[in-house]
């Protein structure tokens, strides 16, 4: 698991990376400032993405790397960097293209920027661009680069999908057939059911349990109720909708869609009513379970960008960070009856290397891979029982005010590209510390395989610490043959806190 903890800063940001535990936080005069002597600052200069669509609409005919290179075009054209003023790329994916394994690379050379910069692609399910931001931190922490661009992009409108093995293996060997003989007995032994395709993984390896059934049981176990999910989903649509319209999601970029209409919002924000949400039926328990399509995070096509640098290049550059990145920490948990419960486990783990309480926090940022998931860490966080019993603290971790969460809805309205939404959480804690005058926030994120992220950054004008716990779940959901029923895949339980100076 990985949390990530940031904090917004009016001039400029900082960030310390440590196994994923991210950090952010912004100077002022009212509270203490989290940086350290002799630690380099790192800042969060800019963040963008594309707008983040449902799968299968405007950007069905496209490739990945398109809108990861619509991703860094957007960050080139927002900042005005020159294309050859940074050191490294980073981009994070789950799904990849067969084509374009190192989107990366790809995106970046369509984008304009120098072919002398290299670029890597990372994976780590549902926080695979917390990673890449990361990653980006160490490099500026070590000194190997002064910019470093990271983001990350998913394309779920077209997956990769495998013949079975059974066919593999005789399409391999039909290619090393010497004679028509060979080639004719090799046709001959495909059977029917040689044809049957494999689609990317729905379930967890280790567990061969998905997301969906994961987060029906973990409601079930704290007792989250179907209504408590509708409810909490029905909030994040709404505050999602209120967001939009009031222009408050300022990283979202227009996108010319070759041979379609340019895309200007998210198409997923769709506020219901609890009486047509109640209408619809379990999608992975039936007929008992309480998680359905509409309490759940829907397959998503989008892409995210973000700009980090160390303070001295950023200012020498003459840029005003949004950000200090202070600190992070990955952390993992038992990935059948604990994976989605990153963000219980990451909280105490940055706010206490931080030397802060929940109460310090001003904004929080989780991901919403699925209501019941929310509840059920936030159940988790208010039990002093659980925190006894299975974290071995002598009280409960405490619980964020609704009032300071996900104020501008989340994964559950605003979409979840699977390998984009961790770069979306930092940079949404950093609108939101700036537009509420907070001084904390946390992002927490989970991810499949049990894994959490946290990190912590601070603002170098007033100090602002923004504890993000972010739950990045990553959810895969494909049409089940057997029952055309929608079915989870993605698990990855990471926690990001992120603290915003």
């Amino acid at each position: 698991m990985a949390s990530m903890l940031l904090k917004s800063m009016r001039t400029c940001s900082s960030l310390i990376v440590s196994p994923y535990f991210f950090f952010l936080s912004v100077q002022t005069k009212s509270k203490k400032t989290l940086a350290r002597p002799g630690v380099k600052n790192i800042v969060l200069v800019e963040g963008v993405r594309t707008p983040f669509l449902m799968s299968g609409t405007t950007y069905a005919d496209l490739m990945p790397h398109d809108l990861a290179r619509a991703a860094l075009q957007g960050l080139l054209h927002k900042t005005g960097l020159p294309k050859d003023a940074v050191d490294y790329i980073i981009y994070g994916t789950v799904i990849q293209e067969v084509k374009t394994s190192n989107v990366a690379r790809e995106a970046a050379l369509g984008a304009g920027f120098s072919d002398k910069i290299p670029a890597h692609t990372v994976t780590m399910a549902c926080i695979s661009s917390n990673q890449a931001m990361t990653s980006a931190v160490g490099l500026i922490a070590a000194g190997q680069c002064d910019a470093v661009v990271a983001g990350g992009v998913e394309f779920m409108s077209d997956v990769p999908i495998r013949h079975s093995r059974k066919m593999r293996k005789t399409m391999l060997s039909l290619n090393k057939a010497k004679t028509l003989g060979q080639r004719l007995s090799l046709i001959g032994s495909i059977r029917l059911a040689h044809l049957s395709p494999e689609l990317p993984a729905v379930a967890e390896f280790s567990t061969a349990e998905t997301m969906g059934h994961s987060a029906d049981r973990l409601a079930a176990a704290f007792g989250v109720s179907r209504l408590e999910q509708d409810e909490f989903a029905l909030r994040s649509h709404s505050l999602a909708k209120k967001a939009q319209d009031d222009s408050l999601l300022q990283d979202v970029i227009a996108f010319k869609v070759p041979g379609r209409d340019i895309v200007f919002k998210d198409n997923g924000i769709r506020p219901s009513s609890m009486q047509q949400m109640a209408k619809l039926k379990p999608a992975f328990i039936k007929p008992h379970g309480t998680v359905t399509a509409a309490n759940s995070s829907f397959l998503t096509d989008g892409a995210s960008a973000v700009l980090i640098m160390s303070e001295e290049k950023a200012l020498a550059m003459g840029y005003k960070p949004k950000a200090y990145l202070r600190d992070f920490v990955y952390v993992s948990q038992d990935p059948k009856d604990q994976l989605l419960l990153g963000p219980t486990y990451a909280s105490p783990k940055v706010l206490e290397r931080a030397g802060l309480s929940m109460s310090d926090i001003d904004v929080f940022e989780f991901h919403e891979a699925f209501a019941g998931q929310i509840m059920a860490n936030l159940k988790a966080m208010d039990s002093d029982w659980f925190a006894q019993t299975y974290m071995g603290r002598k009280s409960k971790v405490g619980t964020p005010p609704m009032e300071k969460f996900n104020l501008w809805g989340g994964s559950l309205s605003l979409g979840h590209p699977f390998g984009a939404t961790g770069c979306r959480l930092v940079t949404t804690v950093a609108h939101r510390l700036k537009k509420e005058g907070g001084q904390y926030g946390l992002v927490a994120a989970c991810a499949a395989g049990g894994q959490v992220n946290q990190r912590r950054d601070i603002h170098p004008s007033s100090w602002k610490l923004i504890k993000f716990e972010r739950f990045v779940v990553k959810l895969l959901a494909w049409q089940d043959n057997s029952n055309n029923n929608i079915t989870a895949t993605d698990s990855v339980g990471k926690s990001l806190l992120v603290l915003l100076l």
